[in-house]
């Protein structure tokens, strides 16, 4: 008896010449375990690869940016890969891309979701977007690059209004 069509981790469509890369793991906000990290790692490198593509869009969906890496699969054992080498934990994060990517922010992006958020090129944040770093009020560290990125209000909550002032 066969098990049926494997739901996709990341979806990779195609408008003109615009690649929109989403996180479809809506059933945990979105999070990135090792799969979902590949995925992402996988879908960036065909962007980077096809002359045809100007710019990409990175989202989540279902209304939910990305809430990090997902924590229950580091407890049981599947954790994402973390090494000095290739990619990094989140998949995309290290890859220094010739063309933009443009973050499309809705819902959360705490934790890995803002690594992956400040690593694109430009962030466009919905109004009910939210920012922030929760995991490290317990001990958890980020583990790409974010905590030296995250030097304004590393423990907070930090909403899209707040966040536009950042900018100015």
């Amino acid at each position: 008896m066969g098990l049926g069509p494997m739901k996709s981790l990341v979806s990779f469509e195609i408008e003109d010449n615009i690649a929109i890369v989403a996180i479809t793991r809506p059933e945990v906000r979105n999070a990135v375990n090792r799969e979902t990290a590949e995925a992402l790692a996988d879908m960036f490198r065909r962007f980077e690869n096809d002359d045809s593509f100007r710019v990409a869009i990175l989202t989540g969906a279902d209304g939910c940016f990305c809430a990090g890496a997902d924590l229950n699969a580091v407890a049981h054992g599947n954790g994402n890969r973390v090494a000095a080498d290739g990619d990094g934990p989140l998949g995309c994060t290290r890859m220094m891309l010739s063309k933009p990517v443009i973050a499309a922010v809705e819902g959360f992006a705490v934790a890995g979701g803002l690594e992956l958020a400040l690593w694109c090129d430009m962030r466009v944040a919905a109004r009910d977007a939210v920012f922030g770093v929760y995991c490290r009020r317990f001990g958890v560290p980020l583990v790409d690059g974010g905590t030296a990125a995250t030097r304004h209000e590393p423990c907070a909550r930090l909403d899209s209004h707040r966040a536009r002032g950042f900018g100015r």
